[in-house]
This record gives C-alpha cells, sequence and structure tokens, in this order.
C-alpha cells in the first residue's frame, strides 16, 4: 500500500504559541519575564524544547546553558503536557486532505521528534487521532529522524511498504528524513519555520493542502 507520513509539529499543526508559552514558563521560574516572542521566534519553537531554552538564556546573560537546559527542559515538557492545545491549531484543510488520501486508498500515518506522549496527548486533544494508522514519536525507538528508521517505521505501522512512501514536512529535518530514507519529501510553504523551503530541494513544495492529493499522486505514481 502506498502511505503518506505527515509531521506534526508545523505541518499538520501550527504548534509554536504553546511551546513558546511553555518556555516562557521556564524563564519566569528562573525570575525571569517572557523571553521569546509568539511571532518572532515560532521557528525556533518548532526545532523543539532544548531549542528554545538555547535561543532565551543568552539574551538573559547566562553562560551556563547545558546545566540550565538540562535542569529545565523538565520543567518545559511538564507546562506544555499542561496546556498542550490553549493556542495549536490545525492547518486549514489538513484534515481534508488527510481524509481525501484515505478515500484514495494511500495509507497515512504521522511521524514526529515530538515525545510519543505529548504527540498522542495533542492528536487526542485536536481531535484528529483516530484519522492516522500510525504515530511515531522522538522516544519511540531508540533512534528520531532524520534517521531513516522512525519513517520506515510510521510506515510499516500504517500497513505500508516502505519503498512505496512520501513524507510531508516543514523542515531540513524531514528532508534529510526522507533523503535518507530514499523517499519523496513534500515541505509545506506556510509553517512558521518559515526560510527557503525550496532551497532544500524537496520533491514537491505545498502552498495549500488542498493541492496534497494531486501531488502526492504525481509523486507516488
Amino acid at each position: 500500500m502506498k502511505t503518506v507520513i505527515f509531521d506534526l509539529d508545523g505541518t499538520l499543526a501550527d504548534t509554536s504559541g504553546d511551546l513558546i508559552a511553555a518556555a516562557n514558563h521556564c524563564f519566569r521560574a528562573m525570575g525571569e519575564g517572557d523571553v521569546l516572542d509568539a511571532e518572532a521566534d515560532a521557528g525556533t519553537a518548532l526545532r523543539g524544547g532544548r531549542a528554545m531554552l538555547t535561543a532565551g538564556l543568552p539574551r538573559l546573560g547566562r553562560t551556563d546553558l547545558e546545566r540550565t537546559i538540562d535542569q529545565y527542559y523538565p520543567v518545559l515538557i511538564e507546562a506544555y503536557g499542561d496546556a498542550i492545545d490553549v493556542h495549536t491549531q490545525m492547518y486549514p484543510r489538513a484534515m481534508e486532505a488527510v481524509e481525501h488520501l484515505k478515500s484514495g486508498g494511500y495509507g497515512v500515518g504521522i511521524c514526529t521528534n515530538k515525545p510519543e506522549r505529548l504527540a498522542e496527548t495533542l492528536l487526542q486533544r485536536l481531535g484528529v487521532r483516530e484519522a492516522f494508522a500510525s504515530r511515531v514519536g522522538a522516544d519511540t525507538l531508540p533512534v528520531r529522524k532524520p534517521d531513516p528508521e522512525p519513517l520506515y517505521e510510521a510506515v510499516r505501522r500504517a500497513g505500508g511498504d516502505p519503498a512505496r512512501a512520501a513524507l510531508i514536512g516543514d523542515s531540513d529535518t524531514d528532508r534529510n528524513t526522507a533523503r535518507a530514507a530514499r523517499v519523496p519529501c513534500v515541505l509545506v510553504t506556510f509553517g512558521p519555520a518559515g526560510g527557503d523551503m525550496a532551497a532544500l530541494q524537496p520533491e514537491g513544495l505545498l502552498q495549500d493542502f488542498a493541492d496534497l492529493p494531486a501531488l502526492v499522486d504525481r509523486l507516488l505514481a
């Protein structure tokens, strides 16, 4: 079976607002104010909790980055889990595209570098978990993206063939994962990660989820 695997953060949903809020919770716990900005730092948010702490601490003049990040990363994860869907929204027409793919005979799944527990919680809260036949997170396997094995596992759990799959993402991590797996990659151009997605030379660029089914049909023909 042909399979389409989606990244989660910045691809299916804009999670940056809740991620930024969790990081700012940490900075307030340090006795500081909100250090990260929901708009200006949205791209950093999609690189994960450690990336947000790494970006914010130097703005406070902190130089003990590694020790402080190790100390506050669990605090960030707990805060994020407590308020995981306050600002997060699915991108327009994302789920319509997923259902269109399924009706066309494709398997669909998720491969994310968000911890498995948080990915499951978020999908359940958004009411979309049942739409996906598989969900592989950062800690589901001993390795994470850009290693190709999580992608392969997401395909297999969806009942598909890793040789007949495509990955939909929003970052160089997704591009490198697809390249390592030797499958086509489609990168969205509307996510907070921003930047020039075309420069990553994916097999496809997506400006609107309404265009995804036809693009996947072409790539996996």
